[in-house]
């Protein structure tokens, strides 16, 4: 049993898909979307304006659109990114709020958020749904000088979604095992994994996203920053790209390369159910559920 009405459709400012009607085979099946984009660093309205471009644009049928890590704001390791991080009640996460509720879809994007109760800076990825429920997940996970400038975040993130509880993830944190497995126990059916992995590094990207499937037995949705960031004084950076939606068994459903083009798939839970009952390995997991 494969991935139905899985596609990659290059971006042309409108939708492109043929949109399933009730009657046909895969209505009601949840739909993601990855918008691949690059990003403009220190400049929040620029991302603004290209995340509501891009999900107008999708088709109807999208239940979520994925958005990369720090997809908002960009990053830079220095005193540059406080005059940049957002408030989660402030008109930028308002804007993303609206946009979700215009498309009827869940949005899930990056950004640099500064808490106003510590005053520290999070990498924070939101959940926006259609009725503006909005849920953040820090990340636990720092690497670099990203650690020079924010603060990790201590908790770890399920959300109620269209393909069932998911798991809030951010690039690095891919690589730790043990949260894998906790939201294993967790009881999630995919990880959303906004990323913003550098280019040199992408085989570790697409294998982490692979492993991360197989080991919980769930879908993987990666959205992967593309382009470069090219900041004065600070250090540049090519990004990946290659976006991809990994099934419960580990094989890539469908992946896009560096272009700025939309993958868009159904996260069929007959597939999830399959793959649940082949590779047992929950069941011998103690669930916190």
């Amino acid at each position: 049993m494969g991935v139905s009405a899985t596609r990659a459709f290059p971006y042309s400012g409108r939708a492109t898909a043929v949109v399933l009607r009730p009657g046909d085979e895969r209505f009601g099946v949840p739909s993601v979307a990855v918008p691949q984009l690059s990003v403009a660093d220190l400049d929040p309205a620029a991302n603004l304006d290209a995340l509501g471009e891009r999900v107008a644009a999708l088709p109807d049928r999208v239940d979520v659109a994925l958005f990369p890590e720090y997809a908002l704001t960009g990053f830079v390791a220095d005193g540059r990114a406080r005059t940049v991080a957002l408030d989660r009640d402030g008109p930028e996460l308002d804007r993303i709020r609206s946009i979700a509720a215009a498309a009827d879809l869940a949005v899930v994007a990056g950004y640099l958020e500064h808490d106003t109760c510590d005053d520290r800076l999070y990498n924070a990825l939101a959940y926006v749904s259609p009725d503006g429920d909005t849920t953040v997940y820090r990340k636990r996970h720092l690497r670099g000088d990203e650690a020079d400038v924010v603060t990790p975040g201590d908790e770890r993130v399920v959300v109620e979604t269209p393909a069932g509880p998911a798991g809030l993830v951010t690039c690095y944190d891919l690589n730790f095992v043990g949260d894998s497995a906790a939201l294993a126990a967790d009881g999630v059916d995919a990880l959303f994994v906004a990323g913003a992995w550098p280019a040199a590094h992408s085989e570790n990207w697409q294998l982490l996203l692979r492993a991360r499937a197989l080991d919980g037995v769930r879908w993987v949705v990666g959205a992967g920053r593309t382009g470069a960031r090219d900041v004065p004084n600070a250090s540049e950076t090519v990004y990946a790209g290659r976006s991809a939606v990994v099934r419960p068994d580990g094989a890539v459903a469908a992946a896009l390369n560096r272009g700025e083009r939309d993958l868009i798939a159904d996260l069929d839970p007959a597939v999830l159910a399959e793959q649940r009952e082949f590779i047992p390995v929950l069941d011998t997991i103690e669930r916190h559920d």
